[in-house]
């Protein structure tokens, strides 16, 4: 079983035991979470369900790790003007396991 869930502004297709890293969530290491914002729940070769039917179902995860991703480089120019601007982010991410789909 999978579903497809929405956490920061971004949606991210999730099966049991998968982790994988997110936008930054609240909680230390050990802490257990749930989403509840479900946009598609279905099985493997089988029928997606959409709206109210994946709106029951929740999805259950467990932190893992808070840390931060690589370092990326933002550079603007402007041609024949002489403008270079160059700039880095790094974004501070989280870490979850998917524990439960409950429908």
């Amino acid at each position: 079983m999978y579903a497809v869930i929405e956490t920061g502004g971004k949606q991210y297709k999730v099966v049991q035991d998968e982790v994988f890293a997110i936008e930054k969530l609240e909680g230390e290491a050990g802490t257990k979470v749930s989403f509840d914002k479900v946009i598609a729940v279905g099985e493997e070769g089988g029928e997606l369900k959409f709206g109210p039917d994946a709106a029951s179902t929740k999805v259950e995860a467990e932190i893992l790790d808070q840390f931060r991703g690589e370092k990326l480089t933002v550079f603007k120019m402007k041609r024949r003007k002489g403008f270079r601007k160059k700039n880095g982010h790094r974004q501070n991410l989280t870490s979850v396991k998917i524990t439960a789909i409950s429908a």
